[in-house]
């Protein structure tokens, strides 16, 4: 199993989430972050903000549903055809357990 750490423009949000769904990925952890990439923020006039707003989603798949996941969130996430600075970043880690607390089965 992996995890998918997606962090999207918060506009974009309801997009990827969407797009997701429909794709057959309903499971989804969802929290409003705030940080900076290479841009290291925005300026705009005198002033310069350089933690911008984001929205992290968490999503835990098969390891074969990786690459069509990647790309349901890219498809989603991009600003434009060929997309812009600032529309995120896609991070994938192994998941080594998972455990439902509500019955505490442990889950491949």
């Amino acid at each position: 199993m992996l995890m998918i750490r997606a962090i999207v423009r918060p506009e974009k949000s309801p997009l990827v989430m969407k797009a997701l769904f429909e794709s057959g990925f309903p499971a989804v952890t969802k929290m409003g972050v705030y940080g900076r990439g290479k841009q290291r923020g925005l300026k705009v006039g005198d002033v310069t903000y350089d933690e911008l707003p984001k929205v992290l989603l968490l999503i835990v798949i098969k390891d074969e549903d990786k690459d069509f996941v990647v790309n349901t969130i890219m498809d989603a996430a991009r600003t434009g055809e060929k997309g812009q600075f600032g529309d995120g970043k896609i991070f994938i880690t192994p998941v080594l357990e998972t455990y439902t607390v509500s019955n505490g089965i442990k889950e491949a």
